[in-house]
């Protein structure tokens, strides 16, 4: 069975693009165009969201020793960053195709106003026939700051503009039962089940050049199958692979989209991070969110009001036992809260529309 997307964000990884020698693989980025190119033939819209930056620095300074780590990154993202682009550039120009820069940081995402301004800037790319390239601004982006990896970026940014499917390309044909040098793990070719633990069998290690192992990518493509988009782990050193993931001829590991929830519901989904608020529910109030039915937090639910928060704000929703539920937007702020505390007949707290579970 082939997959019938009209929207596809790829995500590609530094181990993809880069030599063994830690430089940039131009035949690589080369036919990764020409297959970009061929999708976007078919009718299909592609964001490309790229790693690369610091292996293209790389290849035109020597740093010293003396720099410390962190402006090392800077500097040769900095430098790469325009070396790595001019190079999309030319070889999309190749192929009469317009590309465009788009770095973002994670402030970016944490603001529902930066937020609309980012998506909106995309769909007028896509509108526009042009490949948008989209990478972390690595220049202002340190520590705390950071993505966990562009793998955290491309599900963001997949959420964000409703994609159909994520292709994310790793130097492995997917998720394996264990360490996939050995010949006794399996690929697991389809995941469907949303609850699946995979640090029992995945390995820790991480790619030589990547920040982000199997372990994120998988906790991460789980996150964005239950939002509704199909997620496949694919090969990038192996030619031709974005049509065999869609054509299905080439082994490799999808996650099985679930249902698809509202473009609000997926920006409180990946906003957990940014909550400013935090407030605690009894047994029931838990119950009835959980339950199948459509249920909003009401006040007679809640036995605590953990933190300040304005109305707007991103709260999170924690059980008795300080477990989070979930996390939503406050429809008014901390103070009329705490006065309605336990009170029966008020306005709900979390609109079932602006909420957001974890299960």
């Amino acid at each position: 069975m082939s997959f019938n997307y009209q929207r596809v964000v790829v995500k590609v990884g530094s181990n993809v693009l880069t030599q063994p020698d830690g430089l940039p693989d131009i035949n690589r980025i080369s036919h990764l165009v020409e297959q970009l190119t061929a999708l976007k033939k078919q009718g299909i819209e592609v964001i490309l969201v790229s790693s690369g930056a610091v292996a293209s620095g790389r290849s035109l300074i020597q740093v010293t020793d003396k720099v410390d780590s962190i402006s090392a990154r800077q500097l040769l993202a900095s430098i790469g960053q325009v070396k790595l682009i001019n190079t999309y550039a030319r070889l999309f120009e190749q192929q009469q195709l317009l590309c465009s820069q788009v770095l973002v940081t994670k402030e970016d995402f944490r603001d529902r106003v930066h937020y609309l301004n980012m998506k909106n800037c995309l769909e007028i790319l896509l509108q526009h026939q042009v490949i948008p390239i989209v990478n972390e601004n690595d220049v202002v982006s340190v520590t705390e700051l950071m993505f966990t990896d562009n793998d955290e970026l491309a599900g963001l940014v997949a959420s964000m503009l409703n994609a159909d499917a994520l292709i994310i390309l790793t130097n492995v044909n997917g998720i394996y039962t264990g360490d996939p040098k050995l010949p006794t793990s399996v690929l697991l070719e389809e995941i469907t089940d949303a609850d699946t633990n995979f640090s029992s069998f995945v390995s820790t290690g991480k790619s030589q050049f990547g920040r982000g192992g199997m372990i994120t990518k998988s906790t991460m493509a789980q996150k964005v199958a239950q939002l509704g988009i199909a997620v496949h782990i694919a090969n990038g050193t192996v030619d031709g692979i974005l049509e065999g993931v869609l054509q299905n001829t080439i082994k490799h590991t999808r996650f099985k989209p679930q249902k698809s929830k509202s473009g609000k519901k997926k920006w409180i989904a990946h906003a957990v991070h940014y909550a400013t608020g935090a407030v605690q529910m009894n047994e029931g109030a838990k119950l009835a969110l959980l339950s199948t039915k459509a249920t909003s937090l009401l006040p007679v639910g809640l036995i605590a009001i953990l933190t300040d928060f304005k109305k707007g704000d991103i709260i999170k929703l924690l059980d008795e036992n300080n477990n989070a539920v979930g996390q939503g937007i406050a429809e008014y702020g901390s103070d009329k809260a705490r006065e309605r505390l336990g009170q029966k007949n008020q306005k709900p707290l979390v609109h079932y529309d602006y909420l957001y579970l974890n299960h």
